[in-house]
């Protein structure tokens, strides 16, 4: 339950549909930039989260695309391209964010480590990772609703739920959903024992100590289960102990279809299985193989045998992992393996928790000072803290936007359940409604004017999104005005919804006076007014810029070359705002 409640709640929930429209040039960016040189012609922020061009980087790019500026406001659509396409080469890695799977690209769900079916990136990032990959886009898609997770549950008369580590995120559920965390103490008591992490000052130290105690743990036969960060770890962790002569089972995103027969014999005799988070998440590993022939034998052995590679964000998720160990009063043990030059390490910077005199020097043994232990594990706490704090800044952009889905929601419901009449052709075209009373009758006009209202509604409602997102990635820039962007953020949704409802009825009305009414009512596809042809989710991160902008005010480069990029983004929602206006 925490998984669904907790860490999907950080971004809201997107349907999206395949548009027909124009594809921009990704293949042509994704050469440009794959010539580019790390550190030469980019740089990434210090938790790489952001990506920016260097002055030598930006004239590469300016020669290849044979401009002379590449923020003039006439190439708005090839600087988006090329953030895209650099976003795609340095931030977003292969076997760690996604795969490529029968010719397309699958995000991985970080928190599972499966695959996050039908979710793509927006705003053209997804068409730029398959550039990037050789693989020819589809249609891209367009934003058709949006609710975040918190409020689609409050639709639900109750809510509950039952999960094993949610005592650590206690007073965020009770936050977000007034829901309180009651401990039900397990049927058998947990003789599992969870032994201190083993911490190293670097990679190679942590991964050569790692592959010496399989080994040495191998030999006894007792089953091992090892979680790792990712599709790409976990198939090089295989490499190596095949290498060593050790035969093991591989489980992550590629092969998720495996998992029940993988996860069925992980507590055999000799196993050896290296996964993912999504490790048989749930469900009971069985000692001694799926029919516990040998249970007695691994339980002299001391149970099954969990090692964590890395430790994650979340304290839950950790414990997750460890909790494929010892379940049913089974015997069992964990144990992390971890160094800080970790990507959790380096990504939040917490060499910066340790001080400076008790900082080690490089070492190849595991290091013992206790400070040391306690800070990496308080760091988690910190990153759990600031997750926290995302979550509740989303709820606090979402709560007047979500009073505003209700209303259009119960708009179209009156329309889909014949619930009262709108009459626009009526009230606002009776000659037209008159003569075409004699054609087709009334029955009809009633079916056109309802076709025509829902697809406007849809229609503008998605205009409305997307000028919510252009609102959401440019309010941080109030900052320098010193104004709060949670208050100036409210004050313009408020406005632009009562602008929507002008444009609506605007709409209904022009597009009712032209369209072809028959018997029928309205041919959508003939007036040009498809429906999607399918539907994903979109992965949005409704506070990109947060971090952004911190990064430009911290580093100078970044403020030199990346913030004319913000303007031209700025610049280009405008754009896009003043198209859906002609429209009118």
């Amino acid at each position: 339950a925490d998984s669904i409640l907790i860490d999907e709640a950080r971004i809201p929930m997107v349907l999206a549909g395949a548009i027909e429209g124009t594809i921009s040039d990704t293949f042509r960016m994704a050469k440009i930039v794959d010539r580019l040189m790390p550190e030469e012609d980019y740089e990434l922020d210090e938790y790489e989260r952001n990506v920016y061009l260097t002055e030598l980087g930006l004239s590469k790019v300016e020669a290849s695309l044979q401009c002379s500026n590449l923020y003039s406001g006439k190439n708005n659509s090839l600087l988006a391209d090329l953030n895209n396409a650099l976003h795609a080469k340095a931030l977003l890695k292969k076997e760690i964010d996604y795969i490529v799977r029968d010719g397309k690209v699958e995000l991985v769900d970080e928190f599972t480590g499966r695959v996050a079916e039908k979710r793509h990136w927006p705003y053209g990032l997804h068409e730029a990772v398959e550039a990037k990959e050789g693989i020819v886009s589809e249609n891209e898609g367009r934003i058709l609703a949006s609710i975040t997770l918190q409020n689609f549950l409050k639709l639900y008369p109750r809510i509950s739920g039952m999960t094993g580590t949610a005592l650590t995120a206690a007073e965020e559920l009770f936050v977000c959903y007034q829901r309180k965390v009651m401990v039900i103490p397990s049927h058998k008591p947990c003789i599992r024992h969870d032994l201190p992490d083993v911490i190293f000052t670097h990679k190679e130290a942590k991964q050569k100590y790692l592959i010496e105690e399989i080994i040495q743990v191998h030999k006894t036969g007792r089953p091992i289960l090892i979680g790792t960060a990712s599709v790409e770890e976990s198939e090089q962790l295989a490499e190596e102990l095949k290498y060593a002569d050790i035969s093991c089972q591989v489980l992550n995103a590629k092969n998720d279809e495996m998992e029940a027969s993988i996860i069925a014999n992980a507590g055999a005799l000799y196993s050896v299985t290296v996964s993912t988070n999504m490790a048989g998440r749930g469900t009971d590993i069985k000692l001694g193989g799926s029919h516990e022939e040998d249970k007695e034998k691994v339980m002299a052995l001391g149970g099954l045998y969990v090692i964590g590679t890395n430790r994650h964000e979340s304290r839950r998720i950790d414990n997750q992992l460890r909790g494929r160990a010892g379940r049913q009063g089974d015997s069992g043990t964990s144990q992390f393996f971890t160094s800080l030059e970790d990507d959790l390490m380096l990504r939040y910077n917490l060499k910066e928790l340790i001080p400076k005199s008790l900082y080690p020097k490089r070492q190849e043994g595991p290091l013992d000072n206790p400070v040391i232990q306690r800070e990496v594990s308080s760091a988690q706490r910190i990153i759990e803290g600031q997750n926290m704090d995302m979550r509740k800044d989303l709820n606090k952009y979402w709560a007047i936007t979500e009073h505003q889905r209700q209303i259009i929601w119960h708009q179209r419901m009156d329309i889909l359940l014949y619930r009262g009449k709108t009459n626009f052709m009526l009230k606002y075209s009776p000659q037209r409604y008159k003569g075409l009373l004699h054609a087709v009758g009334v029955q009809a006009l009633e079916k056109a004017e309802r076709q025509v209202v829902l697809y406007m509604i849809n229609q503008c409602w998605m205009d409305y999104l997307d000028y919510l997102s252009y609102i959401r990635e440019s309010i941080h820039l109030v900052n320098f005005a010193k104004e709060v962007p949670i208050f100036e953020y409210n004050k313009r949704v408020v406005a632009a919804f009562e602008q929507f409802n002008i444009d609506l009825q605007e709409e209904i009305i022009k597009a009712l006076s032209v369209v072809e009414i028959t018997k029928d009512g309205v041919n959508l596809d003939k007036e040009g007014m498809p429906s999607p042809g399918s539907t994903w989710t979109y992965l949005v991160d409704d506070k990109p810029l947060d971090n952004n902008i911190q990064a430009i005010l911290l580093n100078p480069m970044a403020m030199i070359f990346n913030f004319p990029l913000y303007l031209v983004m700025l610049l280009y929602h405008s754009i896009a705002e003043r198209k859906v206006k002609k429209r009118r």
